[in-house]
Parts: structure tokens; sequence; C-alpha cells
């Protein structure tokens, strides 16, 4: 598919579709490089904003506060890495609908009124957060739901939305395994500007996520810092974001398999409280698409050196 016809529409609360549910064709997008020429795949599987019309009519929350949980606009931060030849696979269902960077079973039994299957992961700490595959909060603990769910409902999400899109992303991965004999994923979020319950404490720049060492080679996570920095960015590692489901599920350096995560500071391109982009996102994307070209330079050898990841 190429990109959607949606990107670009910025204004408070304009950016979000309402639809009146999901099928094979609008659920995501695949964007692929006339000729893939890196061996790199991104991937934003928070930044959807296709909402079904029925679950907003059942949440709790008006419009913006359903879409806290977005990574608002990051689809179209990295969207330039198409152009430089590496495809990008991003979700256009809303994390708060269903969260693919969950287990596919990460379920809450309190949000139903019915037994789950045995098989469900109900006891994560994720789920005890409210964060779960079919997620019971947003934002700042919003509640989204004023009824319990039928399971129906949840596995339903699951097999139409959740189970689609790691196909496509496992697809992706190993197409550009076979073809360069290795592959990257950049893993691609956002995150609030400020912590919260700290008083307005400032978040870093960028947070990069490499599972403490264990999803990808240390040559990467390295490259990636140092970029950043150079730029003049303040960049932390793994705290509080080390990775979720897929930067651990993925990410397999021993096998040629690299999966780093990217956390922007939203208060750098956007208004966060009224849901759209601001003067700094045509600068964070320029940086972004110079990002890419550095990091996508490293050399192959580097990365699969044995010992590099190892480390």
């Amino acid at each position: 598919m190429g990109v959607g016809k949606n990107l670009g529409r910025h204004q408070a609360d304009e950016s979000l579709i309402v639809i009146d549910g999901f099928n094979q064709t609008n659920c995501l997008d695949v964007l692929l490089p006339p000729r893939q020429t890196l061996p790199f795949v991104f991937n934003s599987p928070h930044s959807g904003r296709s909402y079904p019309r029925a679950f907003l009519q059942d949440a709790r929350l008006d419009s913006l506060q359903i879409r806290r949980s977005e990574d608002a606009f990051v689809d179209e931060l990295f969207v330039n890495a198409v152009p430089l030849g590496a495809p990008m696979l991003r979700a256009l269902f809303p994390r708060a609908y269903v969260d693919v960077n969950r287990e596919p079973y990460e379920l809450d039994p309190k949000m139903f009124r019915d037994r789950l299957p045995p098989f469900a992961n109900v006891r994560s700490v994720r789920v005890a957060g409210g964060l779960g595959t079919i997620a019971r909060l947003v934002g700042e603990r919003l509640e989204i739901y004023g009824r319990s769910l039928e399971v129906s409902e949840g596995l339903e999400r699951i097999e139409t939305l959740y189970k689609p899109y790691h196909r496509a992303l496992r697809d992706l991965l190993t197409s550009t395994h076979q073809a360069f004999g290795h592959a990257v994923l950049i893993d691609c979020h956002s995150m609030p500007s400020c912590v919260r319950g700290h008083n307005g404490l400032q978040r870093p720049d960028f947070i990069l996520g490499d599972r403490y060492g264990t999803s990808c080679s240390a040559e990467l996570t390295e490259a990636a810092a140092g970029i950043l920095t150079s730029m003049g960015y303040r960049v932390a590692r793994n705290r509080p974001y080390a990775g979720g489901f897929i930067t651990e599920h993925y990410g397999r350096p021993a096998k040629g398999l690299h999966a780093l995560q990217i956390e922007i500071n939203r208060g750098l391109y956007m208004d966060e409280a009224r849901h759209c982009i601001h003067d700094g996102f045509k600068r964070m994307a320029n940086d972004l698409t110079t990002f890419i070209r550095h990091l996508t330079a490293i050399p192959a050898q580097d990365l699969n050196d044995p010992a590099i990841a190892a480390e």
C-alpha cells in the first residue's frame, strides 16, 4: 500500500478518523520503497488514529481523552525512511482499542463479564497496570469503559487486528533477513513530555530501549545514541522504557535480528493538550531523516559480529 491519504491532517482533533469497523484493508499500512536497499524495517504500532464509531460511543472518555495513549504522528515523523530504502509498517487502529506491543492474550479478567480462556496471561505487570492487549486505561489512569466486555469482543479484536499485524511484521523481517543476511527493526514510539506525579519533571528528548542490551547489538544502540547526542538531543537508555513485547520478541541479535525501540518526547513536536503538531514538528521530521541516514550506514559486519551481539 502507499502512504495513506490521511497523512498531514494536523489540527486539534481533526486527525482522528471515525470508521464503522475494521477489515483487512483499513487496519494497517505496509509502506514499501520502490526497491528495498536497506536491511532496516521501521514499525509504528501505536500511532493509529482510526477509531470505530461504536468504540467511541461506548467509551466514557471524550475524543481527546481517548487519544492520550496514542504515539501521535510518529508514523509521519519516520515516514521518510521509506524513500530512503526501508519498508515501514504502521497500525491504523488505536492502541486504546488493541495493543500489538503486548503478548497476544494479556487480558484483565476484571474487564470481562465472562471467563477468559485458560491460555490468557492475567497476571502480567502490564495487565495489573491496566495496559494489557485490550487496555482498561489510557493516559493519566483514565478508565475507558463504562461496562464489562464480552470475552468474544476482546478475542475478535485479537484475531482481526493483532494477529494480522504481527504476520505483516514477521513477513517484513523475514524477507529483509533473507535478502541482506540480517535485519534491523526500529520500533518507533513517543512518550509524554513530563513524568507523571513528579511536579512537571521533564523526560529526556529520546529514550532508547534495547532490553538492557539483549535485543540488538551494542553497536546499534551506541550508534543511535551517538547520532542523536551529536545533534544536540538529550538521550537516555532503557529507563523507564526498555522496550515492550515487540522489541523483546523479535530481537535476536545472535541470529542477525536486531530490535531497537525509540521513544520521542512529544513536547518536542506537538501540543499534547490539543493533540496537534506545533512548529517543532518540521525540525523533528528533518532531524529524524538525518538520523535514519546515519544509522542505516552502520556496516553490516559490526551488527553481525558475534562478540558484539553477545554483549
